[in-house]
């Protein structure tokens, strides 16, 4: 008896011929995925540029290398939630007297924290809240002789304002240097000795300058 070998169907040689075509298609599918940038297996991890300047950071000239330019200053100015001094130059002729060199010293230290800061500051975060058009004056008859008389009652000012002020003129040439400073306004209200604290620094916007009144000259 002649036994025949068994032959594939039809059906059997047309899966064989998809089967065959699949595993051609997936190298080809491969190469389209490379080629358009895609990894189906990565998780995507841009979060966006990385900021360009670390908050309240300056890379500007120090007061060394300004000093040169004028008189090197210092002015506390708003960063986040606390005061941080920031280099300046103030021009002060030479030859000046004591008295009027220190109205001249607080008159430019009032007009650079009225100045808007820079664009290098604004970045970093900087700002100020003390208001352009403020005068300062010196002592009036009977006054102590470190007095400063601004032409805006010391008790109009905002919290921010005002430890911007007392912080930057109690640090200054424009005060006796002991961390404090006299300050007035343009009535005949009591004089006022403000202090600068670390507290005051921190916490400008809660925290009021210590004063006590000034008794006499």
């Amino acid at each position: 008896m002649r036994t025949e070998g068994r032959h594939p169907g039809r059906a059997e040689t047309a899966r064989a011929a998809r089967g065959g075509r699949r595993l051609l298609a997936l190298p080809l599918l491969g190469l389209l995925l490379a080629g358009c940038g895609i990894r189906s297996t990565e998780v995507p991890t841009d979060f966006g540029p990385a900021p360009s300047r670390v908050r309240c950071s300056l890379s500007e000239p120090g007061a060394a290398s300004q000093a040169s330019r004028g008189l090197a200053v210092q002015v506390f100015l708003l960063c986040g939630s606390s005061l941080v001094a920031v280099d300046r130059t103030l021009r002060v002729p030479d030859g000046t007297a004591d008295s009027e060199r220190r109205v001249l010293v607080a008159q430019g230290l009032l007009d650079q924290l009225a100045e808007a800061p820079s664009t290098a500051e604004r970045e970093a975060g900087y700002a100020t809240y003390v208001r352009g058009g403020t005068t300062v004056g010196g002592p009036r008859q009977g006054d102590p002789e470190d007095t400063l008389r601004l032409s805006t009652p010391p008790a109009e000012l905002s919290a921010y304002s005002l430890a911007q002020l007392v912080c930057t003129f109690s640090d200054s040439a424009a005060a006796e240097g002991d961390g404090s400073v006299i300050l007035g306004g343009p009535a005949t209200a009591p004089l006022r000795r403000y202090e600068c604290t670390d507290e005051v620094r921190s916490r400008p916007g809660s925290e009021q300058p210590p004063s006590s009144e000034v008794t006499g000259g």
